[in-house]
């Protein structure tokens, strides 16, 4: 989440919207948000609904949820998914950045 702190700027002047969604209860959300002074949205989603309807992995092997990333356009179309095979595969905030602004 820190590389998207780092860029949120740059996500917003696209019009894009941040949302991180977490296996998390609200509370554990709101402490870590706080705690880390985030700027985008966090969804707390303790009953994986979300995470199940997006295709998020579980990997206990590799201790637990594996990245996801899903670029969804104004209409709820997603328009790109990436699904990570470890906890460092994660495309970074200038491809994510490419991919809005070809939209």
């Amino acid at each position: 989440m820190a590389q998207l702190r780092q860029d949120h700027e740059k996500f917003e002047a696209l019009g894009t919207t941040i949302v991180v969604v977490g296996p998390e209860d609200a509370q554990s959300f709101s402490d870590y948000w706080k705690a880390n002074d985030l700027p985008f949205i966090g969804l707390p989603d303790p009953t994986h609904r979300v995470l199940k309807t997006y295709g998020q992995q579980i990997k206990l092997f590799k201790f637990g949820r594996m990245p996801a990333q899903v670029l969804v356009d104004s209409q709820g179309v997603a328009r790109y998914v990436h699904y990570g095979h470890d906890m460092s595969d994660i495309p970074t905030n200038e491809e994510i950045l490419q991919l809005i602004a070809s939209l």
